[in-house]
């Protein structure tokens, strides 16, 4: 029975040759049998499938004939597939063509190396914090101090992990390269890999007299104080990225600072997009004959004009007191909520009455 090729990979039979190579990376990655939870015998499957659809001459015979095969010959059949005859993947056994640099990156993941050396910084672990402004600040803005305990670069040796004064000599476990070189064995032969050297953290070189603070760490736990600029118009819940000041590493780049904001309410502004809302209470008489009201804004008072016959629910604008921007700023916009008195007093009620009269 012939085997189904694109459905191995999980791909349509239309699938471009970026997206068979994905597929087979990704698989090829998941089932490789040196790697914990692998699967030797899915790993020689998805390879198979690969070694054809991967090569476009030998896609298209299979397109064709639909069996490897009934190929008579072009590839001899795949039935009782052994790796043996890659020798090193170069093709020279079988007449299959792997490109090396289709598994360097599985074999890199696994290993931990590949087969040439791939240098990879290293980098700290990020940190995440909850910061707490008031309504007032998220909306100008605000550089927010704090105090972090966390992994930071130690500032007595400036993280080379060297006393002042000390010299530095080869590191006699990787022999200065920084990186120790391994061979391990796999159903390909022997794979070489590297790992950073753990006596002197990839640099290649130790103290002959370690930091007194540290002692050779190059880091160490330590309150650092730290500053960063809160944006104007910032959005309760949401996260700043501050690059580098996450926790440091020996040897690689420190980690990021995640910084997620929440803002607290305000007793009579909301915030909706760049504009800032309120209610504002009116009188009846105010709304009927007009009026000058004072209003308490975020950046000092201001008076607010009440045009003769406003109504219920109608809303006043109040340009550039809003959110600053880039090139100016949103506005207040007030809601006008008109009272309506409980109770009337006699000469209250008798005015009513000549309203009503007026047809008011």
């Amino acid at each position: 029975m012939a085997k189904d090729y694109y459905a191995t990979l999980g791909v349509e039979k239309n699938a471009s040759k970026d997206e068979i190579k994905k597929a087979f990376r990704k698989l090829a990655h998941e089932h490789h049998p040196d790697k914990k939870g692998g699967d030797d015998k899915k790993f020689k499957e998805v390879s198979e499938a690969y070694a054809v659809l991967g090569d476009e001459k030998k896609r298209a015979q299979y397109d064709q004939f639909g069996d490897m095969g009934s190929m008579g010959g072009g590839a001899g059949g795949f039935e009782g597939f052994d790796f043996s005859g890659f020798h090193g993947f170069g093709g020279q056994g079988g007449g299959f063509q792997f490109d090396m640099g289709d598994l360097g990156d599985i074999f890199g993941d696994i290993f931990g190396g590949g087969g040439g050396r791939r240098t990879k910084t290293k980098k700290g672990n990020d940190i995440q914090i909850d910061i707490e402004l008031d309504f007032k600040e998220s909306i100008f803005g605000v550089n927010k101090k704090f105090s972090l305990n966390k992994t930071s670069t130690c500032k007595k040796c400036g993280g080379n992990g060297a006393e002042k004064g000390s010299e530095m000599m080869t590191c006699k476990t990787c022999q200065g390269v920084g990186y120790i070189r391994e061979v391990k064995r796999s159903i390909f032969g022997q794979v070489a890999s590297e790992r950073t050297c753990s006596e002197c953290h990839g640099v290649g070189a130790i103290p002959k007299t370690k930091c007194s603070e540290c002692r050779g760490a190059g880091i160490l736990k330590q309150q650092e104080e730290l500053e960063i600029k809160i944006p104007a118009g910032i959005e309760n819940g949401e996260m700043l990225r501050v690059t580098g000041k996450g926790e440091a590493i020996r040897g690689g780049s420190p980690g990021d600072l995640y910084v997620k904001v929440r803002v607290k309410p305000h007793k009579v502004f909301k915030k909706e997009g760049n504009n800032l809302t309120a209610n504002l209470e009116v009188k009846l008489s105010d709304a009927l004959l007009g009026a000058e009201l004072p209003l308490e804004t975020l950046d000092g008072k201001l008076s607010v004009k009440i045009p003769e016959g406003i109504k219920h629910g109608e809303v006043l604008r109040v340009r550039g007191k809003g959110v600053p921007t880039g090139h100016g700023a949103g506005d207040i916009l007030l809601r006008v909520d008109v009272k309506l008195p409980h109770k009337l007093t006699k000469d209250a009620k008798k005015l009513i009455e000549e309203l009503r009269k007026e047809g008011l």
